[in-house]
């Protein structure tokens, strides 16, 4: 099908099945259960930026902005970007380690129970076969359907297979080679690749901030088409149990766009019998119609409605990089744990190399945090927030781009509840433990047994008036939360 042939199919799946393009049709969705009790997924961020592997994912923008460290070591390292441009990376992307089947279950083993690799970055190269993008991995560079291989191990493994586009940005992305001389010129039609590439003196090198603005002029039509055609054939080949955008669709031009698309989605998972759901940042969608998603930050206290956290191992990259840092395996499980006492998800991020093998630091955080689930998830996966999600000083800064280091100490407790068990985690373990907010006075908690899972056994508690006071039989062994298994009497 062409452009205008798909464009009538959405039109006529969206006439046909309950879900409308309105808001007021597609409110009240619930979040799926499987998502909702899974608590912890992957996302994977893995291109053709992992091929430069300098600066972050944001190389094929950054390599024609005069005033970027990229656009130097770019000149310095590979050429003038008129002789040696992004696409020129292409042919050295070849994925030559990748492996679905070990991807999948290494993912498996770290606990996670949904997966959601960039399908396409901003940088506008598909990383699955699709007809409208000939700029694909299906046929160039690894010359393999890399998203088709993931979504059948996920299925042959029993993970949630789930897919990310980050196209609509691709508008502007290239916007300043056209500044200067280099590859990116008039040659490639509006719909190819790098382009449209479009360039307004007003937004020069900060546009992308200024589309931060909803108000600011938005993409044409013929490009927002062009982006619902590609969205829903990737919704029709590979059946996403998540649909996550980036930002950039909370542009009013996108708004009837978004609309059609979450009908189209909506109807087509109603058709196969799935239960959906789409993630996203901004307003880009009215609430109840999908699921919010907060970038590498959090919600400061629980949320009536589930929410989603997305941040990465690494700090500065969410791509491969040889200059990345990463965070430890005890910060990302206590963010993990924050979430989910918050009534969130966390979406953790990995950045493979070209190659498609794993950084040393990603996978001992996934080994790290698979081992800690096998002892301690019943207090993670199936649970909901208790009355209260902390106790303590120490928590996360609320909103998008707000994460650091918390330095958690023994004073420092979360909270889930599941079918008359409280789980309270122990942020920083000690041997002796003290949860004030656990008292018998007044209308307090009474609480009829507290176990340790692991292998720390709990020696004696007392739930008196002060509080609940529980004594380990040893010292912990390490630095990773303690989960206490408290029935409440």
């Amino acid at each position: 099908m062409n452009v205008a042939e798909y464009l009538k199919q959405i039109d006529n799946v969206i006439e046909k099945g309950p879900y409308k393009d309105s808001w007021s049709s597609l409110s009240g969705r619930k979040t799926p259960d499987w998502y909702y009790k899974g608590k912890f997924g992957i996302f994977i961020h893995w291109g053709i930026y992992s091929v430069p592997a300098y600066g972050n994912e944001w190389y094929s923008r950054n390599m024609y902005q005069d005033d970027t460290r990229e656009f130097k070591h770019h000149i310095e390292t590979y050429g003038p970007q008129k002789d040696f441009g992004y696409k020129d990376f292409i042919p050295m992307f070849k994925a030559e380690n990748f492996d679905a089947q070990r991807w999948i279950k290494t993912f498996k083993d770290a606990g996670a129970r949904f997966v959601v690799p960039v399908m396409e970055h901003h940088d506008g190269f598909a990383m699955y076969d699709t007809e409208f993008n000939r700029w694909n991995a299906a046929k160039m560079g690894p010359c393999r359907n890399v998203g088709g291989e993931l979504k059948a191990e996920c299925e042959k493994q029993g993970l949630k297979f789930c897919a990310s586009t980050h196209r609509a940005e691709h508008y502007f992305f290239m916007n300043m080679g056209r500044t200067f001389e280099s590859d990116i010129d008039p040659k490639y039609e509006w719909f190819d690749f790098y382009a449209p590439a479009h360039y307004e003196e007003k937004f020069g090198k900060c546009m992308t901030a200024t589309c931060d603005n909803v108000n600011e002029v938005g993409p044409t039509t013929e490009w927002c088409e062009d982006w619902l055609v590609r969205t829903c054939e990737l919704i029709d080949r590979y059946r996403p149990s998540i649909l996550y955008f980036d930002w950039w669709i909370q542009n009013k031009a996108f708004k009837p766009y978004l609309k059609k698309l979450a009908a189209y989605y909506y109807n087509r998972a109603n058709e196969w019998g799935m239960d959906v759901t789409i993630d996203y940042k901004h307003n880009a969608f009215a609430p109840g119609t999908a699921t919010f998603d907060v970038e590498r930050g959090a919600l400061g206290d629980i949320s009536a409605v589930p929410w989603q956290t997305d941040t990465a191992i690494g700090r500065y990259s969410w791509g491969y990089t040889t200059n990345n840092s990463f965070k430890s395996s005890y910060e990302c499980l206590t963010t993990l744990i924050d979430v989910v006492s918050k009534n969130g998800m966390l979406l953790l991020n990995i950045g493979p190399k070209p190659d498609g093998t794993f950084t040393e630091e990603e996978t001992k955080v996934l080994s790290d945090i698979g081992k800690w689930l096998r002892v301690n998830g019943e207090g993670i996966y199936d649970t909901v927030p208790y009355k209260f999600f902390k106790e303590g000083e120490h928590q996360a800064k609320s909103g998008m781009f707000a994460e650091g280091e918390i330095p958690y100490d023994e004073k420092d407790f979360r909270f889930t509840y599941r079918d008359g068990i409280l789980y309270a985690f122990q942020m920083k373990p000690s041997k002796e433990v003290k949860i004030t907010s656990l008292h018998n006075n007044g209308c307090g908690t009474f609480v009829e047994k507290v176990e340790a899972l692991g292998e720390n056994p709990v020696v004696s508690f007392a739930n008196g008036d002060d509080g609940l006071s529980i004594t380990l039989e040893k010292e912990p062994a390490d630095i990773m939360p303690v989960c206490f298994k408290i029935t409440l009497a």
